[in-house]
C-alpha cells in the first residue's frame, strides 16, 4: 500500500472497559498522539465498572476523542494507513461502541481495518521501545479483568500459558479496597496505604494451585480479607469501621504481599519452564511499585540474569497506544479484518 515515503501511520481506538481512548502511532512505536478520556468519576460510587454507564459514555466522546488524537498528531485521513480496534476481549456493550466507530472509519476513508486482542496489546505496551526480543519471553499481563501468563515469540505469536480461573489480580484490588473503605479504582489506593503498613501482620494464603499450575486464583484471597474484617459469619461486626488508619494499611499491605507473591511465583515458574531470558510486564496492575520491584528482583537473581521489559506507567491501564502499536505488526503482515467484525467478550 502506497504511503508515499512516509512513516505507516496506525490509528488505534480502545473501549474495551471503561476509558474512551484514541491514539496515532508511526511504525509502531513512534507516538504521535495519544487520548484518553477516563469514566472514574461515573463509576467511583459503585466501586466497580457499571457496563451500560460505560456504554453511553464511551458514545457520548468516541468521535471527540479520534478527533482530538487526529487533531494533536497532526494528521489527517489521508495520512492514516490504517484503523486498528480492540475488539476482545472486554465489555461487549463497552467493546461494540469502538467497533462501530473503527468500522465507520474504515469504510469512509478506504482504509484496513484490523482487530487487536486488548490482552496482546497489554504486552505491546511493554514492548514499545523494544526492536528486538530477546527470546524466549515469557509475558504477565495483570489487569482489572485478566491475570494470564504467555509464551512471547513476537508481537503476533503468543501462546497462552496460564490464566486466571476466578477473580482476577486488578479484580481482587478493586474488591479489597471496597471493603478497607479505600478509594476506586482499587490498585493505587491499596498500594498507597501499604505503604504504611506491615506486609507480615497478617498471613493471607498463597492460592498457587498445584505445584505445577500456571494458573491464578484470588477469589479466595479476596474472601480471606472479608472474612478478618467481618468475621467468618459475616453476621459480626465491621471491623474496618472501628480499625485504625495503622491497622487498615497492615491489612492492605498484607493483602498486596500476598498477592504480588502469587503473580512473582507463577512468573518465576513459568520463565522456568520456558527457559526464558526476558520477562515482560503490562496491564493495570502493572503500575504497581511493588509488583515491579519484586519482579525486577526475580530477573536480577536468575541464572543467568533475565531481562524485565516494563510497559510505562502512562501505558499501563487502558489505552489506545498499545492498540495503534500492535495494529502497525498487524499491518505488515497483512492481517486485516473485514467490516463484518464483531465484538467479543473473551479472547
Amino acid at each position: 500500500m502506497e504511503t508515499e515515503g512516509r512513516p505507516i501511520n496506525v490509528l488505534g481506538i480502545e473501549t474495551s472497559c471503561d476509558e474512551t481512548a484514541a491514539a496515532v502511532v508511526a511504525e509502531g512505536r513512534e507516538v504521535k498522539s495519544s487520548v484518553v478520556a477516563s469514566q472514574t468519576k461515573l463509576h467511583e460510587k459503585y466501586g466497580g465498572v457499571v457496563p451500560e454507564v460505560a456504554s453511553r459514555a464511551h458514545i457520548e466522546k468516541i468521535y471527540p476523542v479520534v478527533s482530538e488524537a487526529m487533531e494533536r498528531a497532526g494528521v489527517g485521513e489521508r495520512e492514516i494507513d490504517a484503523v486498528a480496534v480492540a475488539n476482545q476481549p472486554g465489555l461487549t456493550i463497552a467493546l461494540v461502541v469502538g467497533v462501530t466507530a473503527a468500522k465507520a472509519l474504515s469504510l469512509m476513508w478506504g482504509k484496513p481495518l484490523i482487530a487487536i486482542n486488548h490482552l496482546h496489546a497489554h504486552l505491546q505496551s511493554a514492548m514499545l521501545a523494544e526492536e528486538r526480543l530477546e527470546l524466549p519471553a515469557v509475558a504477565l499481563i495483570v489487569s482489572g479483568g485478566h491475570t494470564c501468563l504467555y509464551d512471547c515469540e513476537s508481537p503476533l505469536e503468543l501462546e497462552l500459558m496460564g490464566r486466571t480461573i476466578d477473580d482476577a489480580a486488578g479484580e481482587a484490588f478493586d474488591k479489597v479496597a471496597m471493603i478497607l473503605g479505600l478509594a476506586y479504582p482499587g490498585g493505587p489506593s491499596i498500594e498507597m496505604a501499604a505503604a504504611k503498613g506491615d506486609p507480615k501482620a497478617i498471613d493471607f494464603a498463597r492460592t498457587m494451585l498445584g505445584r505445577d499450575s500456571l494458573d491464578f486464583s484470588f477469589s479466595g484471597l479476596k474472601t480471606a480479607v472479608l472474612y478478618y474484617c467481618r468475621g467468618q459469619d459475616m453476621k459480626g461486626e465491621d471491623r474496618v469501621a472501628s480499625m485504625s488508619e495503622q491497622e487498615i494499611a497492615d491489612v492492605a499491605a498484607s493483602f498486596q504481599a500476598a498477592a504480588i507473591d502469587v503473580l512473582v511465583r507463577k512468573t518465576e515458574r513459568a520463565a522456568g519452564r520456558i527457559g526464558a531470558r526476558t520477562v515482560l510486564l503490562g496491564g493495570g496492575v502493572a503500575a504497581n511499585s511493588v509488583l515491579r520491584d519484586r519482579l525486577r528482583e526475580m530477573c536480577d537473581s536468575a541464572e543467568p540474569a533475565r531481562r524485565l521489559l516494563v510497559a510505562p506507567k502512562q501505558y499501563c491501564t487502558d489505552n489506545a497506544v498499545m492498540v495503534a502499536s500492535l495494529g502497525y505488526f498487524k499491518y505488515k503482515a497483512g492481517l486485516f479484518a473485514d467490516l463484518t467484525l464483531e465484538p467479543k467478550a473473551s479472547g
